[in-house]
């Protein structure tokens, strides 16, 4: 499966989201590190799965509650 890996100003340029409402206000309540995006090698940049976000906009969130866990995975409630 090929995902597709975007920047924030490149999601933002998709989802037409000011670059700045990504970071502060969609980015860990919306967006969730593991799922949404990754931080690769561990270091500050992220990196948006597209795939995953476009799914989330389409259908909304699951009725499954998911605590995003300090190694990147996801604990489903």
């Amino acid at each position: 499966m090929n995902l597709t890996y975007l920047t924030t100003d490149e999601l933002s340029r998709r989802i037409k989201y000011d670059a700045r409402t990504i970071r502060q206000r969609l980015k860990d309540s919306v967006l969730l590190e593991g799922k949404h995006y990754i931080k690769p090698f561990g270091r500050r940049k992220i990196l948006y799965i597209w795939e995953a976000i476009e799914e989330e906009m389409l259908n909304g969130p699951s009725d499954a509650i998911s605590i995003p866990m300090a190694n990147g995975e996801l604990c489903n409630g």
